[in-house]
């Protein structure tokens, strides 16, 4: 998959998996891996930088195989940024569907 299009998708789809539960980095990133390749690094990057705009939140929670490990929460203000994403990324997608002729 073109890393272009991935660049501008994995926000939202962060996003997304967080809207439907908490999750911890290691994963969300094997969620997220199942349908697309994507360098673990890269999301945690995202995960900070949308932490520091307070759109997720972080806890700590007791593993049964190991430490304890930090969970991602959506924030009321990230459920709201995902929204707004998602409703850009659809009307993206039909702008370039209607471009290229389906």
């Amino acid at each position: 998959m073109n890393t272009q299009f991935k660049k501008g998708a994995l926000e939202l789809c962060v996003l997304s998996k967080l809207a439907g539960s908490d999750r911890y980095g290691y994963d969300l990133t094997e969620e997220i891996s199942s349908d697309m390749t994507i360098a673990t690094g890269t999301l945690y990057l995202i995960l900070k930088r949308l932490k520091d705009e307070e759109h997720v939140s972080t806890y700590l929670r007791e593993s049964e195989n190991g430490p304890a490990r930090k969970y991602y929460h959506l924030t009321d203000s990230g459920r709201q940024y995902q929204e707004e994403l998602k409703a850009e990324w659809k009307s993206f997608v039909s702008a370039v569907n209607n471009i290229i002729g389906d």
